[in-house]
């Protein structure tokens, strides 16, 4: 019963986030001809304006991100091509995370840091994860099957931090960056106000749900640990 009611919290705090983000997104992304830009234009527009013609733009079917090592904002096809206000929204995001680059935001390299590390110690992770049995039979020394158990645990414990630091940065990037530039720059008025900042609100839960998954699991496993 134990392990059913984490399973389902498991899947609440996974899917439900991502399912108000994708309904939030499509609620806003009907075309709107008033806006004097696509979100493709409207990032290379803001680009400019923060004197940052080295950062390109471009599509990718990969999802909304910024690139830090290659210097590139890449929208998904929606966002880069359509005049709406997700399109808009999502693109004065993305441009924030550029803008955090240019500025060297401490949290914002710290987190760049960390995904390289993330990378590395989840292949080994993974590998000790395959290892311990074949480890412990030949060997047949429990310890080293608990050593390489914990350098697994390690691996999870980088990749919460990850999720853990990637919070304000997104915060920082919607509301401490996209807000106030859309805001000033009067590319939305005041009824379109609070849409983008459910837009924005919708996007950094999805952060905060993987921050919380990835603390469940990290919780399960230091709980089989104990065992």
């Amino acid at each position: 019963m134990h392990f059913i009611m984490l399973g389902f919290l498991l899947l609440l705090v996974i899917y439900g986030p991502q399912f108000w983000a994708r309904t939030t997104f499509k609620r806003y992304s009907a075309p709107s001809p008033h806006f004097p830009g696509t979100g493709g234009e409207l990032a290379r527009h803001l680009l400019d304006k923060f004197d940052l013609q080295n950062v390109g733009v471009e599509i990718s079917d990969i999802g909304d991100h910024y690139d830090p090592d290659a210097k590139t904002v890449r929208l998904s096809p929606d966002n880069y091509d359509k005049k709406s206000l997700t399109a808009i929204t999502v693109a004065a995001h993305e441009v924030g995370h550029a803008v955090q680059d240019a500025q060297n935001h401490p949290m914002l390299t710290l987190r760049s840091k960390l995904v390289r590390i993330a990378v590395r110690a989840e292949k080994m992770g993974s590998i000790a994860i395959i290892a311990i049995p074949f480890v412990t039979a030949i060997s047949r020394a429990p310890s080293l099957g608990l050593l390489l158990f914990i350098v697994a645990l390690g691996s999870m414990l980088i990749s919460t931090i990850v999720h853990l630091v990637t919070l304000p940065v997104e915060w920082d990037a919607s509301f401490g960056k996209a807000l106030p530039v859309l805001k000033a720059g009067n590319f939305i008025d005041n009824k379109e106000l609070k849409g983008a900042e459910k837009i924005l609100r919708a996007a950094a839960f999805t952060y905060v749900a993987g921050s919380l998954a990835s603390l469940l699991n990290l919780w399960r496993w230091i709980a089989v640990l104990r065992r």
